[in-house]
């Protein structure tokens, strides 16, 4: 039996779409064990994956090298029996792990000053492989060998029977009516951020036609989410910051609609099995697309993007304020009939 141990990313939507190099490993051998390493905050999800046998918390903090930490804790790994590790960062760091655990086979990208802990170096030929998602489940493959015809698709269990639960403890009245999700935030910037009163129209034609809305995010979208519900007149549900990771993908398996940035839970909400509406402006949904056949990507693809950039360097962030809430209030299906959840 091959023991896997799987260096995995710190992001929640990358760790979201690594989902998919778990289901191909048990595609492949489907006797293997996939243990994951990844920071504390990763672990609700990886705690939603049926192919997970255990996670794996690290200790060290975000950004933190802490070569002599990552080398005991290594160490400590080394009775586990772990036959291979596949790292899915290109840091030296995440490789000091797998060589300090003394595990024969450690694959992984070409990455910075790697050599010698990383022996099955694979070349990252970025025009072949274009999704985070493919260069994943290429690391999972023999070296060389060709992807799948078409990649599993990431798909979280969640708990549902913690949403009656969940709802009392938020204040959220039960209802026949179906409910809307939003994610109006996204950590990595302004430039991936639909405008906060495009977002609350939206929500409010939702309302309107008796909706429930619920605001997703954490507690750095908290001012995001407070414009929304005041514009709303307290229409909405704000869960931003008040629901841990696990809590928020239980409840948000109870939407009928999400509506989302290019964030992490834009990639929850997809492996989630709901109907998303993601919109993109600084990224690309080349790289990155939402994992679902049916989900709706909102891009206009303008000459000035994608620039990936935090802000936008223009100041105009046309790449988002041109995407009316017209635009995607025309996607959703208005009805009052409860989802089934």
């Amino acid at each position: 039996m091959n023991k896997i141990l799987v260096m995995g990313p710190s992001w929640v939507g990358d760790m979201v779409l690594a989902q998919s190099l778990f289901k191909q490993l048990k595609i492949d051998q489907p006797d293997c064990q996939i243990d994951v390493a990844a920071p504390a905050w990763t672990l609700p999800l990886l705690e939603r994956m049926p192919e997970v046998s255990q996670a794996i918390a690290l200790p060290f903090k975000h950004g933190d090298l802490a070569i002599a930490e990552r080398y005991l804790f290594g160490k400590q790994l080394a009775t586990q029996g772990y036959t291979q590790a596949i790292l899915l960062t290109n840091s030296l760091k995440s490789a000091i792990l797998p060589w300090a655990a003394n595990i024969p086979v450690r694959t992984g990208f070409k990455g910075e000053m790697r050599y010698g802990l990383i022996n099955d170096m694979r070349p990252l030929d970025k025009s072949i492989l274009k999704k985070t998602v493919e260069r994943f489940v290429a690391l999972g493959r023999a070296k060389n060998g060709a992807l799948p015809k078409s990649l599993p698709l990431p798909a979280l269990a969640a708990d549902r029977t913690k949403i009656d639960t969940l709802m009392q403890e938020h204040g959220i009245a039960p209802s026949d009516s179906r409910v809307l999700g939003l994610c109006p935030g996204a950590e990595y910037g302004e430039a991936k951020r639909w405008p906060v009163e495009y977002y609350a129209e939206v929500a409010n034609a939702a309302l309107n036609k008796g909706w429930q809305v619920w605001l997703f995010g954490s507690d750095k979208d908290r001012p995001v989410t407070t414009q929304i519900q005041q514009v709303t007149q307290d229409g909405c549900v704000d869960l931003a910051g008040k629901t841990r990771l696990g809590e928020a993908i239980d409840l948000m398996s109870a939407c009928h609609t999400v509506i989302s940035n290019d964030s992490g839970l834009m990639h929850v909400a997809a492996a989630l099995d709901k109907q998303l509406i993601a919109i993109y402006g600084s990224s690309d949904p080349s790289h990155t697309p939402p994992m679902h056949p049916q989900a709706v990507v909102e891009y206009l693809g303008l000459s000035c993007s994608p620039c990936f950039e935090r802000v936008c360097p223009l100041g105009h962030l046309n790449c988002l304020k041109h995407i009316s809430p017209g635009r995607v209030i025309q996607h959703l299906s208005f009805s009052t009939q409860a989802a089934q959840v």
